[in-house]
């Protein structure tokens, strides 16, 4: 490195990636620093100078750059392998330590996480971690298959599970001794990880699911006109298990969109239709409880305005697909493996891709627009709207 070269370094503000130590003393938040720059963009640390740029120097011997290196080594997880090199100016002896951006983050320090805010290390709160852990593992491991934070088996309802199997064997012809006790039924269903509960079996069988994921709330309103803005005719938060969800989210639509009825010569009982397609409006419900993200901190939503019906579902497609391949024969590629199963075995979902072509081929029938769908970037948006009379239709 020239002189010059050392001198700009020297000479730089702190930020998002560059730090200055004076001395090696403190290696112990040095290695914080170096995993806080890996969880990022990477970074450089520049011992043996003041953060306000004043050259202090550092004695080196033979073994420093070794020992250094080591610590960072044994102190990370996964393990960070920086560049360290030594610099020499005015007679005096600096370090630095290059860190890359790390393709395998979260990388912990000392046990903890941190992250990189500004020209601070900071450290990363628990959803964070989770959420970069499952971003790494998403192949391997999905949200709704880690521990539940802080849930106990007491901290489930035995009548849910009884309820559950009695549905399941009913629907699917499901197998399995309802006498058994609720860890032992949690364990068959694979919804325990290292003996603790699991995100889905909360999610699914839990007493009160939304102490533990407050975000599992299913939030439904009915706006006045055409733009989801207050005030509300009609608003509820709909907590509970994710089963329950589904049926009071339908009841929610059925109690504020229209019914019409009418006599036919002939017949005794009168004809109705809603306004909507229900079955259409109830998967895509379903839908979006079952493969929403649960790592965001959104919520599902159903915006009943008063042309359309929205269903937000928090999340993304999955790689390499667009709104597009929702529209046509695709595969069933669930974002919480261990939630579609208990779906598909009390028969909310099929678990063939055919959810999305089943919403259309509803709601045409039922003589609306197909439903749109758009990706926002962080949600996907399925829009129902009510019947309107096209420039072609008009003209032919």
């Amino acid at each position: 490195m020239t002189k010059q070269a050392i001198t700009k370094l020297i000479k730089q503000p702190e930020s998002e990636t560059f730090e200055k130590k004076p001395s090696l003393s403190d290696i112990g938040r040095m290695v914080e620093v170096v995993s806080s720059f890996a969880n990022s963009k990477g970074g450089k640390i520049l011992v043996g100078v003041s953060d306000k740029g004043k050259v202090i120097g550092v004695d080196i011997s033979k073994n420093t750059v070794e020992r250094l290196t080591d610590t960072i080594i044994d102190h990370t997880d996964p393990k960070i392998y920086p560049e360290i090199s030594t610099i020499t100016t005015d007679d005096k002896n600096l370090v630095l330590i290059s860190v890359k951006p790390s393709s395998q983050k979260p990388h912990t320090a000392n046990g903890r996480p941190f992250k990189r805010v500004g020209k601070n290390t900071k450290t990363m709160s628990q959803g964070e971690y989770e959420s970069l852990l499952l971003e790494k593992n998403k192949d391997k491991m999905q949200f709704d298959a880690f521990e539940c934070k802080g849930a106990k088996l007491t901290d489930i309802d035995k009548n849910k599970i009884k309820e559950f199997l009695a549905r399941a064997k009913r629907e699917r012809r499901l197998k399995m001794n309802q006498n058994l006790g609720v860890k032992e039924t949690l364990t068959k269903l694979n919804l325990l990880v290292n003996n603790k509960l699991t995100n889905a079996a909360v999610l699914m069988f839990g007493k009160e699911p939304q102490r533990f994921l407050v975000q599992s709330e299913v939030r439904c309103a009915k706006f006045k006109g055409t733009v989801a803005v207050k005030p509300f005719i009609d608003m509820r938060v709909i907590e509970g298990t994710i089963d329950e969800q589904i049926d009071l989210a339908e009841k929610f639509i059925m109690n504020n969109i229209k019914k019409s009825a009418w006599l036919v010569p002939g017949q005794v009982k009168r004809s109705e239709k809603w306004e909507y397609p229900l079955d259409a409006l109830r998967e895509a419900v379903t839908n979006a409880i079952c493969h929403r993200d649960y790592s965001s901190t959104s919520n599902v939503q159903v915006r009943i305005l008063d042309d359309r019906i929205e269903v937000w579902n928090p999340g993304s497609l999955p790689e390499g697909w667009t709104v597009d391949t929702l529209k046509k024969k695709h595969e069933s590629k669930p974002k919480n493996h261990l939630i579609a199963k208990l779906f598909f075995m009390v028969k909310n979902i099929e678990q063939w891709g055919t959810g999305t072509l089943e919403m259309i081929k509803e709601t045409v029938k039922h003589g609306l627009p197909e439903p749109e769908f758009e990706d926002t970037g962080t949600s996907i948006v399925v829009t129902f709207r009510k019947y309107k009379l096209t420039e072609e239709v008009l003209k032919g």
